[in-house]
């Protein structure tokens, strides 16, 4: 089985954050495949730059399509997912919808704890039908690129974030940030309450929907487009538009 880790920005070291995290959860001969967009924002923080990158990660999943099994998309506002659903041919599974999905096994209700501003957080969690069973949301004071210079430093304001959640009735807290892939283990033993990794928890969502075989829509909105033109795309993405079967 072969897993597309597809970054939605252009930062290469959190594409390689996130493929050591994916590798720590994937099962034996299960293989990860890392990749980063072409253009792009190098970081997503804002409503136009996540827009920039919804059309970043179509073109780079594009050039990917038919050569792997399944999608994590390695960007925590899920970018572009249902409409990477329709496109390809494979699973495609979002980061944080994997962990939110996760952390509703374990208990009613879950918190986040992401970098800076939250509403962005809040949004997605309603757009993934999950708001009455999230708990709370904190954004602790730091960015991603802090997480690559200093994880540790970052981990403790991590650690307090889940603390803060978890005594507001948080039974889970989803640690919401490609920037966090791997950072679960360093925080599990002195979190009073289970920690979700997005990457970990979509590689392994991702294994198991290969593993159900489920076919892929027809008809309705999730069908593969077919018979759309365009102008000035990759020709890898505008053959997916046409209806071309990848590698024809």
């Amino acid at each position: 089985m072969r897993i597309l880790i597809a970054n939605a920005n252009t930062t290469e070291a959190i594409t390689t954050l996130c493929a050591e995290a994916a590798r720590g959860a994937a099962s034996a001969g299960t293989e990860i495949v890392p990749a980063t967009p072409r253009f792009g924002p190098a970081v997503i923080s804002t409503r136009v730059e996540n827009a920039i990158a919804a059309h970043g990660i179509l073109d780079l999943l594009a050039e990917h399509a038919g050569a792997v099994d399944a999608v994590v998309l390695a960007v925590s506002h899920d970018t572009a997912l249902e409409a990477a659903r329709q496109m390809m041919p494979c699973p495609v599974v979002g980061m944080t919808e994997a962990a939110c999905l996760a952390a509703c096994l374990l208990g009613s209700r879950f918190g986040l704890v992401t970098f800076g501003g939250v509403e962005s957080y809040r949004e997605l969690v309603g757009r993934h039908g999950l708001s009455s069973r999230l708990s709370g949301l904190v954004g602790v004071d730091a960015t991603p690129p802090e997480a690559l210079a200093d994880p540790e430093g970052v981990a403790r304001k991590v650690a307090a974030g889940v603390a803060a959640l978890v005594a507001g009735g948080a039974d889970s807290v989803v640690l919401g940030g490609a920037a966090l892939a791997g950072m679960e283990p360093r925080l599990r033993a002195e979190s009073p309450a289970p920690l979700l990794d997005g990457i970990a928890c979509g590689v392994r969502l991702a294994e198991a929907m290969v593993g159900l075989g489920a076919a892929k829509p027809r008809v309705g909105p999730m069908a593969a487009p077919a018979g759309r033109e365009s102008v000035g795309l990759s020709p890898a993405l505008a053959a997916l538009l046409r209806g071309e079967k990848p590698g024809t």
